[in-house]
């Protein structure tokens, strides 16, 4: 493989954060997704990265407007990570 699809566990975890915003390349979901072929744990921390950025797109019009999530809220959240998790 060439050098430039090679990529370390550090650059495949910077390109997953970029891909959680939409920031990503075409070029760097490629790398990433071959590093992941052969990487368990950077695959686990992507899997888990979409696992929160999901639950957190949930919750964060809850705390817009006073810029912290209520009570209830960071129960339910705790709640369905426990159980995404879990499967």
């Amino acid at each position: 493989m060439s050098r430039k699809l090679l990529i370390t566990c550090e650059e495949a975890t910077a390109i997953c954060n970029k891909n959680q915003y939409g920031d990503a390349s075409v070029w760097d979901k490629i790398r990433l997704g071959l590093h992941s072929l052969g990487c368990v744990h950077c695959k686990t921390y992507s899997s888990q990265n979409n696992i929160l950025t999901k639950l957190m797109g949930n919750h964060t019009n809850s705390c817009s407007n006073s810029g912290h999530l209520t009570d209830d809220d960071k129960t339910e959240l705790g709640k369905n990570l426990d159980g995404k998790l879990k499967k």
